[in-house]
């Protein structure tokens, strides 16, 4: 066995000692590389997998970038939002800027406005909203937007005890259509003749009377509402008898105070956005307190009185509105004369 492995190692040996010697000798030559003009064509064997094409494209054959963009008419994210945010923003508002803006808002604005109106009075806010913003654009519909936020809260307050009294409104507070219309058909009127440019395209006076009608309704609603909840005493405008909480042409001092600075507040946000001026902005605060005085009056002289069961509470937020704006004309044209002889 020691002979035999002596001998594989000598042989190993010497074989090392041999590919050594070659190595040094040689000189290094890079690997063997093979093309195909080294072999006959015959003797290449042909596969499916091996084509004439090269196997990295030229660089003319390389897609661009423009070619990887969608056709003139397909689907594009960027181009909807462009194309909604131009509508959004499309001064003077058009239809169709008014109906889209309209839609995106009250989609994104449900849960606030399903806590204040029913649906079908939804349905009435959103014909009231798309006229408002073709007649005076975001800010326009921005005054109504206050209006109802302003409104439905003071409609919420102490709804309970609202309840046990018997003087809340119906539905927990959420208004119909009725009331929508209601309460805003005089700003549509506004709204109506402004679009179609009535007096010419310079006369402001429908601005003025559309912000006037919801100056009017938002120190009537709150009146009423602060009165119910807090009013210690209630006193009838036309006699000054005491009387319960939520009669008709009922006043008291402390819903009186909450309306007036309700009419105060939407008035001065309407001259932050640039629908009034400063004097206008007085002017309605002023039409709106002696509106809801006449509303009072005509409430407790006509309201549920035999010969004048028409005149419901929808009737009557129609006249008082309707003066609000009326008022506020007037109070504006006399002051222009005086200002103007």
């Amino acid at each position: 066995m020691d002979l035999h492995l002596s001998r594989r190692r000598s042989l190993l040996q010497g074989i090392l000692q041999k590919a050594m010697a070659l190595s040094i000798l040689m000189p290094f030559k890079a690997p063997l590389a093979f093309t195909a003009r080294q072999f006959p064509p015959q003797q290449l064997p042909r596969s499916s997998l091996i084509t004439q094409q090269p196997l990295f494209l030229k660089s003319n054959s390389i897609p661009k970038f423009s070619r990887m963009l969608p056709a003139p008419g397909a689907f594009s994210v960027e181009a909807a939002v462009a194309e909604a945010m131009g509508l959004i923003q499309s001064s003077p508002a058009t239809w169709k800027s008014a109906l889209f803006s309209n839609l995106c808002i009250f989609i994104a604005g449900s849960p606030i406005l399903v806590t204040g109106l029913s649906l079908s009075g939804i349905g009435a806010a959103f014909l009231l909203g798309t006229l408002t913003w073709r007649a005076f654009g975001p800010s326009g519909f921005l005054v109504v937007a206050i209006y109802f936020v302003l409104g439905t809260a003071a409609t919420k307050v102490k709804m309970a005890q609202k309840e046990a009294q018997g003087v809340a409104e119906k539905r927990k507070g959420r208004r119909g259509p009725g009331s929508v219309i209601g309460s805003s058909a005089a700003g549509c009127l506004c709204a109506f003749l402004s679009i179609f440019g009535v007096g010419g395209a310079s006369f402001s006076l429908w601005r003025l009377g559309f912000v006037a009608s919801f100056c009017t309704k938002l120190s009537d609603t709150v009146s009423s509402e602060i009165g119910k909840a807090y009013g210690k005493t209630t006193y009838l405008v036309t006699t000054f008898k005491v009387v319960p909480r939520g009669t008709e042409g009922a006043i008291s001092l402390e819903g009186t105070a909450a309306g007036l600075l309700a009419s105060i507040c939407l008035a001065f946000a309407s001259y932050l956005l640039q629908e009034i001026n400063v004097a206008e902005a007085v002017i309605c605060v002023l039409a709106a307190q002696i509106a809801n005085l006449g509303e009072s009056i005509i409430g407790a002289a006509f309201q549920d009185k035999e010969g004048f069961r028409w005149l419901n509470n929808d009737a009557v937020n129609i006249i008082n509105i309707t003066m609000g704006s009326i008022f506020a004309i007037l109070m504006q044209q006399v002051l222009l004369q005086n200002l103007h002889p």
